[in-house]
């Protein structure tokens, strides 16, 4: 059985509970973000780093007086300067990396942006916006680096399917014209009711944290398997990220088989991110979350594929 177990983690605020109290005082009562960890203290690659690898999914957080947080965000502001990041990245061997807006900052770009600005080529963008955002600022972001919208179906997951339909077409469509793709933060549950959907989908579109598949919300092994199928047929990529999110109280071997299977799947559409800095927890060892990927497949010119062609070829590179 490849379907994670869930456990607590920041994502899980989105998921529907049995007692509204119960989701109210969750969402009431933000994370503690801890202090990051030094990166001197990480561990280093265990395998041979291909050139030009990319970690395709961390967040940037600046100051609360220059960057607002939205009304009730889920955790406190987290440790996760550009600078702290710029130094991770040396000691790991990245090159280049992929700034994902988080839900703290809602459609407010402007960390993201700035964060771009300063980290220059080597940086790409993916940004969370309204629908109607004019042509004028999607120009200014795409010269700026971002090449794709965050969705964040979490927050719509009380929707019908058919109006979440409506809104993957609409900001597909929108994608499709800037030369961008689409990202999606969903439970499972709502990825596999909108399978047969994604299969027509035209644009390039990623799925966050490997589909978020998960046992407790109804998810079977027959709907991982149809997961693999969109991966290997439609316009799905899948990204290896933050295996903690469901699995870290029973250890990052109960990842290893969804991750295995999806790296056999289709290697060509796979990315990995960090999910730097670990929200809530800084002090996650960062190269220990990159020598998963040594553990799940060997071959080097995978590693390559997933750290180096397939985010260079996304994210135009």
């Amino acid at each position: 059985m490849f379907i994670w177990r869930r456990c607590v983690s920041a994502s899980n605020r989105h998921v529907n509970f049995n007692s509204n109290l119960q989701f109210q005082i969750m969402a009431e009562t933000p994370l503690i973000s801890t202090p990051m960890r030094d990166y001197e203290t990480l561990s280093r690659p265990s395998f041979t780093m291909p050139p030009l690898a990319c970690d395709a999914h961390m967040h940037v957080f600046g100051s609360e007086d220059k960057y607002p947080k939205v009304e009730h965000p889920h955790y406190t502001l987290p440790d996760g300067k550009l600078a702290h990041y710029l130094q991770m990245m040396s000691v790991l061997h990245l090159k280049r990396f992929v700034i994902v807006q988080p839900s703290f900052y809602g459609t407010d770009n402007r960390c993201l942006i700035d964060a771009l600005h300063v980290a220059g080529s080597i940086a790409r963008g993916v940004v969370m916006i309204e629908e109607g955002t004019d042509a004028a600022t999607l120009d200014s972001f795409h010269q700026s680096g971002v090449r794709a919208v965050r969705l964040d179906l979490f927050a719509r997951s009380g929707l019908p399917t058919v109006e979440i339909q409506q809104y993957i077409t609409r900001m597909a469509r929108l994608c499709a014209s800037l030369g961008w793709h689409v990202q999606f933060y969903a439970p499972g549950w709502v990825v596999r009711n909108l399978i047969p959907f994604l299969a027509d989908v035209q644009t390039d579109f990623v799925i966050d944290h490997m589909g978020y598949m998960l046992e407790e919300d109804g998810l079977t092994q027959a709907d991982f398997d149809r997961l693999l199928s969109l991966l290997k047929d439609g316009n799905c990529w899948l990204k290896l990220s933050a295996p903690y999110r469901i699995a870290k109280h029973r250890g990052y071997e109960a990842v290893a088989p969804m991750a295995e299977a999806i790296i056999k799947a289709a290697p060509q559409k796979v990315i990995w991110g960090s999910d730097w800095p670990h929200i809530p927890d800084s002090t996650r060892d960062t190269g220990e979350l990159l020598n998963l990927l040594g553990a799940w497949t060997d071959d080097p010119v995978v590693h390559k594929m997933i750290l180096s062609d397939n985010p260079a070829r996304l994210f135009d590179y």
